[in-house]
């Protein structure tokens, strides 16, 4: 782990159905010749002490030296995943990133986690939207999530208003080269060829 870095724990989200990929899995689409997951699973072993993958298709990331864990209230979303990171992590923060952000750049996210302090949610602002996806929560807002889910709100942008969330502003974000390209996500093919990515054949 990069030493100055806050205790934190790093949590790849990869419990989706990939619909709009046609069902193939995002995580192990190839960009720049290495499948997202593989990538992101290294860039955070370099940031993290803690490296956990949320899926529900375990046997497919066993590789990648990650604790694997499953939802806790399954099909309810990311907002499981990020709580059912928040149960095992041994810190008191969680960095989360979506398993189809295949350009996470270490500037970035250090920035945002020189951001902690008594917020319970980091939450970057881009393109006149939020970014719950590439954020960093305090574990000790899992009780609300699990309430949240409980109630059948599943959204992240239901609980953050229950939070008290640092919004990283959009003029402050591009201050910090890399943003763009970390930011980024690849929800579709046509997304994914964009990027020069491809799925290998045993993937399509």
């Amino acid at each position: 782990m990069t030493s100055g870095l806050p205790s934190v724990a790093g949590v790849m989200l990869a419990g989706g159905r990939a619909s709009r990929m046609g069902g193939r899995d995002k995580a192990f689409a190839a960009v720049g010749g290495e499948p997202i997951a593989v990538r992101t699973a290294r860039l955070f072993r370099e940031l993290f002490p803690q490296l956990i993958v949320v899926t529900n298709r375990a046997e497919r990331f066993r590789d990648l030296g990650a604790e694997l864990v499953s939802d806790r209230f399954p099909g309810c979303g990311p907002l499981a995943g990020v709580h059912a990171a928040m149960l095992v992590s041994r810190h008191p923060h969680v960095f989360i990133a979506a398993c189809d952000m295949p350009r996470l750049d270490a500037g970035v996210i250090r920035f945002l986690l020189a951001r902690i302090g008594r917020a319970q949610a980091i939450v970057p602002c881009w393109r006149d939207d939020i970014e719950p996806l590439h954020a960093v929560y305090a574990v000790s807002a899992a009780p609300v999530l699990e309430e949240c889910l409980r109630a059948g709100r599943n959204a992240m942008r239901e609980v953050l208003p229950l939070l008290e969330v640092d919004y990283v502003s959009q003029a402050e974000l591009e201050a910090v080269a890399g943003v763009e390209s970390s930011l980024t996500n690849v929800n579709t093919p046509e997304e994914l060829a964009a990027i020069g990515g491809r799925f290998d054949a045993q993937e399509s």
